[in-house]
């Protein structure tokens, strides 16, 4: 990660907002607050390589970062996008000669918390409720990435864009229809590009999808904005 100033030290009751520490012990927080740096990170800022080396686990005190992948054609994927309480590279850190699996980038201005490899191998060797927690942790981000690949295998792209618009975007609706607004932390709209490297396709296709949809009189195309016409025919694309 860039060196940044103002580092300092983390408190526990920052500590305590890391979902993944909410379980430890006062005794193992403490541990972990002795050995841990706080960073501030400005927006659009890389913390992360894809294929560095592993030197650290992250955990977000406050913004949002996305993780992606971008293939040896230079498509990208989106993994990702994390906010507060969450954590990155905790997985990796458990190889011998472990890379970070992918590029991370902060979207906003982001406190935050690092532990480095050797400190967390060492406290996760002392302390069982961490190992415990880290253990859960690893379940919750293999689930995350078997129904992402589900959805990229199982699932054509006119789902794909129908289900993205319905549980990322969250839209509004009203008896005439609302705009489809941008619930999610990062709190801007999404470009037909933004929308096709989380959808692992292309912007040509989803704007096609989004054109289909609105011939349909599924939804209204207008500048800036996707107004959503009905709600329970873009249900129906996303389950065929």
């Amino acid at each position: 990660m860039p060196d940044h100033q103002g580092l300092s030290k983390p408190g526990l009751e920052q500590l305590r907002g890391i979902a993944l520490f909410a379980t430890l012990s006062p005794a193992t927080l403490s541990e972990i607050a002795a050995v841990a740096t706080l960073h501030t990170v400005p927006a659009d800022t890389h913390v992360l390589l894809q294929g560095d080396g592993c030197s650290a686990a992250y955990f977000i005190l406050s913004g949002v970062v996305r993780i992606y992948r971008v293939s040896e054609e230079g498509r990208e994927q989106v993994l990702v996008s994390l906010g507060p309480g969450k954590a990155f590279n905790t997985a990796h850190i458990f190889q011998a000669a472990g890379t970070n699996p992918a590029h991370v980038v902060t979207l906003s201005p982001a406190l935050l918390c690092t532990v480095q490899k050797d400190d967390l191998l060492r406290l996760v060797t002392a302390r069982s409720d961490l190992a415990l927690a880290l253990l859960r942790d690893f379940a919750d981000r293999l689930t995350h990435l078997t129904n992402l690949v589900e959805g990229l295998a199982l699932h054509s792209v006119q789902q794909r864009v129908a289900r993205f618009l319905l549980d990322r975007v969250a839209p509004v609706a009203d008896a005439v229809g609302g705009s489809v607004r941008n619930h999610q932390p990062e709190l801007r709209r999404w470009t037909q590009q933004e929308m096709a490297v989380h959808l692992g396709t292309v912007r040509d296709v989803v704007g096609r999808e989004l054109r289909t949809m609105e011939a349909a009189g599924i939804l209204r195309l207008e500048r800036g904005r996707i107004v959503l016409i009905s709600r329970e025919a873009l249900e129906d694309l996303a389950r065929r």
